[in-house]
Order: structure tokens, then sequence, then C-alpha cells
């Protein structure tokens, strides 16, 4: 599916063809509660009514408000969240994200794709 552009220009959101969600915020955005928002809007629109494991890219992200992490714990169409940062300070916003929040599905921290991957598609495997 074509990219839909968060509300704001901040972000894009798409169904990708591995059916994972994948939400890229822009280089050094400061998202706010109205960007959270229209961030998930854009999640369900792409999801059109059925849940899927979302890849959140913040890994350039600037900042996110206390607002915005609120937002963030209110239920979408993600069945697990997988937060993909590259520095320490990804890290610790997303730690804080998960430590004030309870998040609305399982949702764990990554600063490799291939990990961050790999723990969303565990969601489909068959359980023995």
């Amino acid at each position: 599916m074509e990219p839909i552009t968060v509300e704001g220009g901040k972000g894009t959101v798409a169904l990708e063809a591995d059916q994972i969600i994948h939400l890229v915020w822009r280089q050094s955005v400061r998202i706010e509660a109205v960007d959270a928002h229209a961030a998930m809007a854009a999640v369900n629109e792409a999801a059109d009514g059925s849940e899927y494991p979302m890849l959140v890219d913040m890994a350039t992200t600037a900042s996110v408000s206390r607002q915005a992490r609120a937002v963030f714990s209110i239920p979408c169409a993600a069945s697990r969240i997988a937060l993909l940062g590259s520095s320490p300070v990804d890290r610790v916003l997303a730690n804080f994200f998960l430590g004030v929040h309870i998040p609305p599905c399982p949702t764990r921290f990554f600063n490799s794709r291939t990990d961050a991957m790999n723990w969303l598609m565990e969601e489909r495997a068959p359980q023995s």
C-alpha cells in the first residue's frame, strides 16, 4: 500500500507486504499529542478494521511530549509494537514510556531492525 502521510506531515504509515504496519517519524520531529492522535488515526486507516503488528521507527525523533505518550497508551490497530531506535536517548524515551504508561499491547524497544522484525513475526508463529 502507498504510505499515508500523518496529518501534520511529521511521519508516514504503511501496511507493508510483510503484513506489518510501519510508522516512520521524520527526522528531528517533536511529537505532541495532536501528532500522536494523527498517527493513531493513520494506523487505524491503514489497518482497515484489522489488527497487525507495528514497527515504530523513532530513531531520529527529537522528543515525545508527556501528553503524546499518554495518547500512545490508547489501543489502536496494533497487536504488538516494536519501538525501533538507534541511540541511548531513544532507549530512554522508550523506557520512560514503558515505565510510566501501560501499553495497549505487548511493546518492546529494539536498536536492531532485524531483532524488532523477528519479534513482531513471532506473533504469527504457530504455538506448539
